[in-house]
């Protein structure tokens, strides 16, 4: 890695298998999302879907990591795809289920949390990652995916 971190230099084991590398969507916007089937902000993939699904063009990936880090995601990864592909039309790149904070998290989270002492208080928090690999914003679970913060964020990005 490189002296300086960037989100490139980072990724997650992907659900079908293999690997969901970051370095591939160098120079994209990437919103992360830790997420999770059993939770009430669960209808939240249906915006992300969207957000995905017309502002991939301009550049922004929506990328969802499932997470049983606060009890409510299945264990198995095939379970949590079948869940999100029937029943949210899901079409984004999903990682594993993965940890997202604590001293297990994801390599991911653990540079989000070094770099801007934050970590995710609950499923559906986001992470923006600007067009140079950096962080350009963090969100909570209250944030909407199509909200006026994360809406804003996602712009400001997008267009730099």
């Amino acid at each position: 890695m490189a002296d300086d971190p960037r989100a490139w230099d980072f990724g997650f084991p992907s659900i079908d298998g293999g690997h969901l590398d970051f370095a591939e969507l160098k120079g994209r916007v990437l919103l992360v999302v830790n997420t999770a089937s059993f939770c009430g902000y669960t209808y939240q993939y249906d915006a992300l879907e969207k957000l995905h699904t017309t502002r991939q063009a301009q550049g922004l990936t929506v990328i969802g990591v499932p997470s049983q880090d606060f009890n409510q995601e299945s264990a198995e990864n095939a379970t949590v795809k079948t869940f999100c592909e029937t029943r949210f039309g899901i079409d984004f790149p999903l990682a594993g289920v993965s940890h997202v904070k604590g001293p297990q998290a994801a390599p991911f989270y653990a540079w989000v949390k070094q770099v801007r002492g934050w970590e995710p208080l609950w499923n559906f928090n986001k992470v923006l990652i600007g067009r140079d690999g950096s962080i350009a914003g963090t969100f909570g679970s209250g944030d909407e995916p199509e909200g006026p913060a994360v809406g804003k964020a996602i712009a400001a990005a997008l267009a730099a």
